[in-house]
């Protein structure tokens, strides 16, 4: 049986995912803005990994469309939009997919999947997150440059789908409960608007201690808000999220030998944070150091750390055109958190 598999949102997560299901032999059809769709039409896909894996799709082997309403009905749709398009992605939906479709929403943040049922009741909705990164490296390629796979909340409804992913090399990992994986990730994408704010690719940051430094600080704010709401974030790295914090902060030579057992990264690949103000586009910084800041927020705890991180890239956004250095970064959010120990009345 061939699968039909819409993803709306094809970005570099969405074709990079959908590029690999259709090289399995899905009927694949993206969804997204016409400058990247245009590009896969004339070139095709070329799918490689960090691993050395690579996969050529033709144009002939799959659809695009600029609007869902132009894609054939699916069995399977995959949710790969901005966070803060979550809602309107999803009402797009409402006119074409069929009762009990399985939407999966392969997003950053947390509740996605909630927003996108409630615009969806009859579908079965799961949420999902992508545990690795992609770069566009243009003409149709699209290079997974860490290591990760797909976790998706359990539901016998993926049941069908599964020999698709194994087949397409996509690790599809099933779990109960997916909330824990989902403040793991976000734990991990605290360092998006690090990297971003760096302008330097995530190899490159991740070699200097003081922007590990700025990531450690992000991290252990959010951790300590976490543990006051009693959220305990799953294991994602070799090293628990406490301990990753500490090896963060070590000096490079000793990081370098460590690094290289617990964080595989490809020498171009960036955060999508980064791919984002490159290209002028709003990033997701509400859904992550933002929901830093709105956990602090209900329990009264001050976040001065990731308020700072929103506060630097929402002023990039609007068209900051700065690139800060590791000391420059690291003074900055140690100021914001001396602050708001001197004036803590302040931060809440």
């Amino acid at each position: 049986m061939t699968f039909r598999v819409t993803v709306l949102g094809a970005g570099c997560i969405g074709i990079f995912v959908g590029g690999k299901l259709a090289a399995a032999g899905a009927d694949v059809t993206f969804v997204g803005r016409p400058r990247l769709l245009d590009e896969i039409t004339a070139a095709g896909l070329r799918l490689t990994d960090l691993d050395g894996g690579a996969d050529r799709v033709a144009p002939t082997a799959f659809h695009v469309a600029t609007d869902p309403a132009d894609a054939a009905p699916a069995d399977l749709v995959l949710v790969c939009v901005k966070s803060g398009q979550t809602a309107a992605a999803a009402a797009q939906l409402a006119a074409t997919v069929a009762p009990g479709t399985v939407v999966l929403s392969l997003q950053n943040g947390i509740g996605n999947d909630t927003a996108i049922r409630e615009v969806l009741p009859t579908c079965v909705v799961l949420a999902g997150m992508v545990l690795f990164n992609v770069a566009h490296r243009g003409d149709g390629c699209f290079h997974r440059g860490t290591d990760g796979g797909l976790a998706v909340a359990e539901d016998p409804a993926l049941d069908r789908f599964a020999p698709l992913f194994a087949r397409a090399g996509l690790d599809l990992q099933r779990v109960a409960d997916l909330r824990p994986v989902q403040w793991a990730k976000l734990l991990i994408n605290l360092n998006n608007p690090v990297n971003a704010l760096s302008g330097r690719s995530l190899r490159e940051e991740l070699a200097d201690r003081d922007y590990r430094r700025c990531w450690a600080l992000a991290q252990s704010e959010a951790l300590a808000v976490m543990r006051r709401a009693r959220i305990r974030p799953a294991r994602l790295t070799v090293l628990p999220p406490a301990l990753l914090i500490r090896m963060l902060t070590l000096p490079d030579p000793l990081f370098a030998r460590i690094a290289a057992r617990v964080l595989a990264v490809d020498p171009m690949a960036r955060s999508s944070m980064a791919d984002d103000l490159a290209l002028g586009r709003k990033t997701e910084i509400a859904w992550l150091c933002g929901e830093i800041v709105e956990l602090g927020r209900m329990l009264g705890a001050a976040t001065p750390v990731n308020a700072r991180l929103v506060a630097l890239v929402t002023a990039a956004e609007q068209g900051d055109p700065r690139r800060w250095s590791g000391p420059e970064l690291l003074a900055q959010l140690r100021s914001a958190k001396s602050g708001a120990a001197e004036h803590p009345a302040n931060e809440r």
